[in-house]
């Protein structure tokens, strides 16, 4: 278009210089320099447009470039999209596994922490209870007090061969049990250790003596991790059943209702599994198990 509007200019200042030419009394000198002219004009705007013409050619094929660049760029931002999204989905795939042996180490690490403070207050009471026992002893020996004849025992339990009341727990014939903080100790230790067999039974022991303790609830509920970690889960549901019938105030209750629900999903029973999520859902909010079901129902592609 700007083309043909300079080349028209130009046919018109052709035309009226000719035309003047043939209609003005001027000298015929005059004219031919003034159509000189003229041509020199027409012949530098036909160079500008020819170069005009060549810098919109150089700055349309450089653009051309640009947008090819732009475009590679862009599909090469599509296959990295593409991949991290492939990425993404492989991840989501396999991190319900790896989420839930992650939950399962820090809530161990959680729990002994727990066990630890109970401990540490039951030593407390003790010690308290020793320095109190020293003192009444010292302030005897101070009033050189008369030595009291030992008072019957009021325990209910005999004396065993005239040495002294037996013990407190109803042990097997032979070697009393370990007591109630030993054996939890060594069930804990051998569990973190990787020793589960071992772990199982202690743990087992531990119900059989200690079974109204605070930390029967926890001794049942590692029972039923040992038989998830192994891969028995039909032991594993029936090990949290029991913490979830018998110990109704334990604050493992969360966790056993999650991994029933869990386990239950190993088993193909997937009703039951939902019903147990929804309950965690229901009873435990702003909880991490709550959080935890939520996201396996989503999973699921089930509601809360």
């Amino acid at each position: 278009m700007r083309k043909q509007t300079i080349l028209m200019l130009a046919a018109a200042m052709v035309a009226g210089a000719i035309g003047g030419a043939v209609f003005a009394p001027t000298p015929a000198n005059a004219v031919a320099r003034e159509i000189i002219e003229l041509q020199a004009s027409v012949t530098q705007l036909l160079q500008g447009q020819q170069q005009m013409q060549t810098e919109i050619t150089q700055s349309f094929a450089v653009n051309k470039t640009l947008l090819d660049q732009l475009s590679d760029t862009v599909n090469k931002y599509n296959a990295s999209m593409a991949t991290l999204q492939k990425s993404v989905q492989d991840l989501q795939a396999n991190s319900g596994s790896r989420l839930d042996s992650m939950g399962t180490q820090v809530q161990g690490v959680s729990d002994n922490v727990a066990d630890l403070q109970a401990r540490i207050g039951k030593l407390d009471q003790k010690l308290t209870d020793t320095q109190n026992l020293l003192q009444s002893i010292d302030a005897k020996l101070a009033g050189n007090a008369p030595e009291a004849s030992p008072e019957p025992s009021t325990s209910g339990t005999p004396p065993a061969g005239g040495n002294g009341p037996g013990p407190a727990t109803n042990a097997p014939a032979g070697a009393p049990p370990p007591s109630a903080d030993v054996l939890y100790s060594d069930a804990l230790r051998d569990l973190t250790g990787k020793r589960s067999d071992l772990a199982a039974q202690e743990f087992g022991d531990y119900l059989k003596y200690y079974s109204n303790t605070d930390l029967a609830s926890n001794a049942q509920f590692y029972l039923g991790e040992i038989a998830y970690t192994e891969g028995k889960y039909a032991d594993a549901v029936a090990a949290y059943t029991k913490v979830i019938d018998n110990y109704p105030k334990s604050f493992k209750l969360a966790s056993a209702h999650l991994k029933k629900a869990l386990a239950l999903l190993e088993l193909g029973e997937k009703t039951a599994a939902v019903r147990e999520l929804r309950s965690v859902v229901r009873l435990f909010p702003n909880t991490d198990e709550e959080r935890r079901a939520r996201a396996k129902l989503k999973e699921l592609g089930i509601t809360a």
